[in-house]
């Protein structure tokens, strides 16, 4: 685990694993996401890429400025340390938020990606199929699961939430204030990237037509509905996921 420190002061936690020769993936996580969260998926897609993971700004390990952020802001974080690591091009894979800053990255600068990976996230704005929005926290904890997988596996519900790292409630205010005013929808056509878009169909934050409306609207992007998994597919079914992306990467090296 090694930090970077950005000019305005924040120290961002990354990690990385495999050979540095293999092509090199970014993982952005989600909205009060960490490192621990990719846990199930990092020793798979390690095993024929260098991955490289760090927790957003006000997520995990890394600092949580409260002061105004913007999602420009979380493009610059991710660049940079692409820039610290000498890496030009990389596979960008992003998840819920961490799809958002993705898809803004992947306009502002496409020539530092190689694919795009889009999972359980959305396009912003009018664009939003019936996103849900839990109420407390508890039903928030409970909702990024799908109902079956609380029912069948309440051990590894427990589990992700033991491993994690607690979200200071400011930096939380402050990713989301980040996010207000998100909007590419009428930019998805402009992506001349490969693409594949990943969504579970249980999904109860970000509803699974999110991800339809992105794998209609980029050219010619895949699309891979993960049957009966929630928001967090790559705990519920890592295993499957990964070895899509793997499959989508071979081809797109």
């Amino acid at each position: 685990m090694s930090d970077l420190r950005r000019p305005d002061g924040c120290s961002l936690v990354f990690e990385t694993h495999g050979d540095p020769a293999h092509p090199p993936i970014l993982l952005l996580e989600g909205m009060g996401g960490d490192l621990p969260g990719w846990s199930r998926t990092i020793p798979h897609l390690a095993s024929e890429l260098f991955v490289i993971a760090f927790d957003h700004r006000g997520n995990g390990w890394s600092d949580a400025p409260d002061e105004p952020q913007s999602m420009q802001t979380f493009v610059e974080d991710a660049l940079a340390l692409l820039d610290h690591l000498s890496v030009d091009r990389a596979h960008i894979y992003g998840q819920s938020f961490g799809g958002m800053i993705a898809l803004e990255l992947a306009l502002a600068d496409p020539e530092r990606v190689r694919t795009l990976i889009l999972a359980a996230t959305h396009a912003g704005g009018s664009s939003v199929r019936r996103q849900r929005i839990a109420t407390t926290k508890g039903e928030a904890s409970q909702a990024i699961f799908s109902a079956d997988y609380v029912l069948a596996d309440p051990e590894g519900v427990r589990a992700l939430s033991a491993h994690g790292v607690a979200q200071q409630p400011h930096a939380a205010r402050r990713q989301w204030e980040g996010m207000q005013g998100y909007d590419v929808a009428q930019r998805l056509a402009g992506i001349a990237l490969p693409c594949l878009v990943l969504h579970g169909s249980a999904d109860r934050v970000i509803d699974v037509e999110n991800g339809e409306f992105l794998a209609d609207m980029i050219p010619g992007a895949e699309l891979c509905i993960l049957k009966g998994a929630g928001h967090v597919y790559h705990w519920e079914q890592s295993e499957v996921a990964d070895e899509a992306i793997l499959s989508f990467i071979r081809r797109h090296p």
